[in-house]
């Protein structure tokens, strides 16, 4: 740098900062081409940090590192972290391509609704590269006057020209892809959106022809009107009204040492500064939640940085050295004798700094970073949000301030497609310690696409999908599993899930064993999807007969089933003196005789000749006059409604089983006991061949089991869950899994192997929760086993309901919670215990209602 430029940038008149305004040519898919340079723009992927082990964590930060080093050394790079309010309208057009069932137009405008209500922001984060100088053009631009606002030039850009820089950039986006960032090229869109939104305008964003806007197009992006003070900028709109207020913050003291995870992600942490507006008293309900009133500031950051050539960086950090090791010299032959102790950091640093740079991926960057805070309110609320942004800062030694009389240049600095414009405000530092501000940081989890069920907790806002039904599609597993203690939404997640799948027109069928998931029915009605609830007892008496519940397999099928099934119910005494025979006689005969049912069964038992079957007969009659035994050899009531796999929600309540567990022995069962089995015989075997029939292969199948453990006690629905587990993506078949005992599950090793997305919501034994540290993917220790403890809770102490951490198909784990968009749904999937209203009379009640 020559001495007149030296003394103009100490003096703040440096020629930098009276550059011309970048006059834009070109945007194209990755590319902003100006007069004087192209600049390739990738946009990046966030990285799920807040629940990442430490190893990983330094491994990521290492990759993230070496990428500086090599891939960018020599570059002038500018990193862009932009927020944009969640557009809640788009998902109504998404759930068109989602939704086929019931009323879910409602459904959606429901979720929109809600969207908007809490108002998230979606981070972007985007690099530009500057990849080539347009020597040609940069003549005709220095004749230029100097412009007060982005403008943009009359010279094109040849297609030659265009088709070498688009190879240029893709060149590098190759290597920029294997970095943490994933890099991908910006879409002309995301680029047009990035040069328009300075302006603050409503107007439609001009659409490519061609992959590429040039010319009127583009000079519409930067049509507006931009007025400098000394402490901030009005944007004004056509009619000469400000629309923003907005103030460029520089950044110009760093503590000499930062902590990763902690006060040295200082990019990450934008996402984590609130502030209270100034609101009168007067304009506040009375009983306004305190928490409501504490908002986002989402300030955005411009950081432009070059990282030296490894020779370069050596080169000035040994200079560093001597300069301290001639001022440690000078002051020992001086009577103090002493050097101070910076002295002599300094001098260790610099050797320690030069001796990595050798054998690491170590180099220096000189970077300068921006804060850009706006405000569409006020400027009492722009400096609201300031303050608060200065002072969070502070607390983390880090020295913010608002760049006085000098907002024009920083704004036009933070530009895409500008310069570095006041290059006196700037730092230099080892490349591990910017990529320690974990930029690409946060928090991220669930699908790209699908429902919409929640929103993320962790350090990045951002919403939370969840699609039981998409593993198949993906070529994935398809088992959900929800774990969690009592009382802390794990079953009103579950329900909020199948909704979604019946929507979608799923066919979902739930074995509600604890009898509190009538709401879901009565939900699914309210919104227009076939749903149904079974219950046991005389009103659904057949329901589960194997004979129509197996039709569609053939009565082959059903003549092994059901007498298996019968064999389990009957006396051990009459299997003991052989009348298993009779029963597979009586069998044979009713299927020869046509429509076949296993009441009809037991009746031709009872008119049979043979003293045996005759007392069968009568003893498994009795049996099929109880709660339990009506659904599978009960003679079926009038009008009772049929159990068949169409899309919709099939909800069978069988509370009050008691199973044997896995080592009892058959012939100590009690009667109890025998008619349970029995009972999940018809429904596993229903399960079973539901997902494996041919014809329904094209049908999307949800089986739910809440309260699993009351299956994985027993031999026969341990194998029945491993089964489904493992041939759900092959049948188009998501099994979904609800239990308190992690710990039992995990030694189910065919489900264990098979899950897709694991929820898990407080526990508080130590064992089940390194059980569901485990299933998390989440390292052992006491910090997860506090987490575990703490997810359910207020800051107060008190549950929060739907608080889990999720783990997706992906391996990525944080913490979500799940939202029910309306009270009135809240209301209908409770499932908490009333006298005056059981949970399987709301869907009857409903049923009354609506007729």
């Amino acid at each position: 740098m020559k001495l007149i430029e030296r003394i103009g940038n100490f003096l703040g008149v440096g020629g930098d900062r009276s550059a011309p305004a970048p006059h834009y040519v070109a945007l194209a898919d990755g590319l902003v081409v100006t007069t004087t340079h192209a600049e390739a723009w990738f946009t990046l992927s966030s990285s799920n940090t807040d629940l990442m082990s430490e190893s990983a964590r330094d491994g990521e930060l290492d990759e993230a590192a070496a990428a500086l080093a090599k891939t960018l050394a020599g570059s002038d790079v500018q990193l862009k972290v932009l927020w944009s309010p969640l557009v809640a309208g788009d998902y109504m057009d998404e759930a068109a391509r989602l939704f086929t069932a019931g009323g879910w137009q409602e459904w959606a405008g429901m979720r929109v609704e809600r969207l908007d209500h809490i108002a998230l922001p979606s981070r972007h984060l985007l690099m530009g590269v500057r990849i080539t100088e347009r020597t040609g053009q940069a003549a005709a631009a220095g004749r230029r006057s100097v412009a007060g606002a982005l403008g943009v030039a009359s010279t094109a850009v040849s297609n030659k020209e265009l088709a070498r820089l688009d190879a240029i950039m893709r060149r590098l986006g190759r290597r920029l892809e294997a970095t943490p960032w994933r890099a991908q090229p910006a879409a002309v869109e995301m680029l047009a959106w990035m040069v328009a939104r300075e302006q603050h305008r409503t107007t439609p964003l001009p659409s490519a022809t061609g992959g590429l806007i040039t010319g009127a197009k583009l000079a519409a992006l930067t049509r507006g009107r931009v007025l400098p003070f000394p402490d901030h900028l009005r944007v004004m709109d056509a009619t000469g009204q400000t629309t923003a207020w907005v103030a460029i913050l520089t950044m110009s003291g760093f503590p000499e040492t930062m902590e990763s995870p902690g006060a040295g992600e200082w990019l990450r942490a934008l996402s984590e500064i609130t502030y209270v507006p100034d609101i009168d008293d007067s304009d506040l309900d009375d009983d306004v939640d305190p928490a409501s009133l504490i908002l986002p500031v989402s300030p955005e950051a411009s950081l432009r940085f070059k990282v030296m050539p490894k020779r370069e960086a050596m080169k000035k950090a040994d200079e560093a050295r001597r300069l301290a090791k001639e001022q440690r010299r000078s002051a020992s032959q001086h009577s103090a004798e002493d050097p101070g102790r910076a002295v002599e950091e300094t001098e260790g640093v610099m050797a320690g700094l030069i001796r990595d740079m050798g054998r690491e991926d170590v180099t220096l960057v000189e970077d300068h970073p921006r804060l850009i805070v706006t405000s569409t309110t006020s400027l009492d609320d722009l400096r609201a949000r300031v303050d608060a942004v200065v002072t969070y800062y502070g607390g983390a030694g880090i020295e913010v301030g608002v760049g006085e009389e000098e907002q024009r240049e920083l704004w036009l600095e933070v530009q895409a497609g500008d310069q570095l414009r006041v290059p006196d405000l700037g730092h230099t530092r080892d490349v591990t310690a910017l990529a320690g501000s974990w930029w690409w940081g946060g928090a991220k989890v669930g699908d790209d696409e699908g429902p919409i069920v929640g929103y993320l907790t962790g350090s990045t806002p951002g919403v939370y999908r969840n699609d039981l039904t998409i593993g198949s599609e993906k070529g994935d597993a398809t088992t959900t599993l929800f774990n969690g203690r009592s009382g802390r939404g794990k079953t009103l997640s579950l329900m909020m899930s199948m909704l979604d799948a019946a929507f979608r027109g799923a066919f979902v069928l739930a074995l509600d064993f604890k009898g509190d998931m009538g709401g879901v029915v009565a939900a699914g009605r309210r919104y227009g999807l076939n749903a149904h609830l079974i219950e046991t007892g005389p009103r659904f008496a057949g329901v589960a007969d194997l004979f129509k519940l197996l039709d569609k397999e053939g009565a082959e099928r059903a003549q092994i089933e059901v007498p298996a099934q019968l064999g389990i119910a009957m006396p051990p005494h009459l299997r003991a003196r052989g009348a298993e025979t009779p029963v597979q006689h009586a069998v044979n005969q009713v299927i020869a005789q046509g429509d076949p049912a296993t009441w009809k069964v037991i009746d031709y038992l009872r008119r049979s000749e043979d003293p045996l079957a005759r007392e069968t007969g009568e003893a498994l009659f009795e049996l099929s006059q109880t709660a339990i035994g009506s659904p599978f050899m009960g003679r079926p009531a009038e009008g009772a409604p049929p159990l068949s796999p169409e899309p919709g929600i099939w909800v069978v309540q069988i509370p009050g089983l008691s199973l044997p567990g896995a080592n009892d022995d058959r012939e100590d069962w009690n009667v109890l006991q025998r008619m349970s089995v029995a009972l999940m015989h018809s429904m596993l075997a229903y399960g079973i061949t539901t997902a494996g029939r041919k014809d329904l292969r094209g049908l999307r199948k949800v089986v739910a089991v809440p309260e699993v453990h009351v299956l994985t006690a027993t031999r026969e629905g341990a194998a029945f869950l491993e089964y489904i587990a493992r041939v759900g993506r092959a049948l188009s078949t998501a099994l979904v899994l609800d239990t308190q005992d992690p710990q039992s599950l995990s030694h189910l090793v065919g489900v264990v192997e098979q899950l897709t997305t694991v929820v898990g919501f407080q526990l508080t034994n130590p064992v089940q929760q390194d059980a569901l540290a485990e299933l998390l993917n989440l390292p052992p220790g006491k910090h997860t086993r506090d987490l575990i403890q703490s997810i359910g809770l207020q800051p107060d102490g008190e549950v929060r309901h739907g608080h889990a951490i999720v783990r997706d198909r992906r391996f990525q784990t944080a913490t979500v919670q799940w939202d029910i968009p309306t009270a009135e749904l809240l209301a209908l999937l409770d499932t908490t215990p009333r006298l005056d209203d059981a949970g399987d009379d709301r869907a009857a009640r409903y049923e009354e209602v609506t007729a």
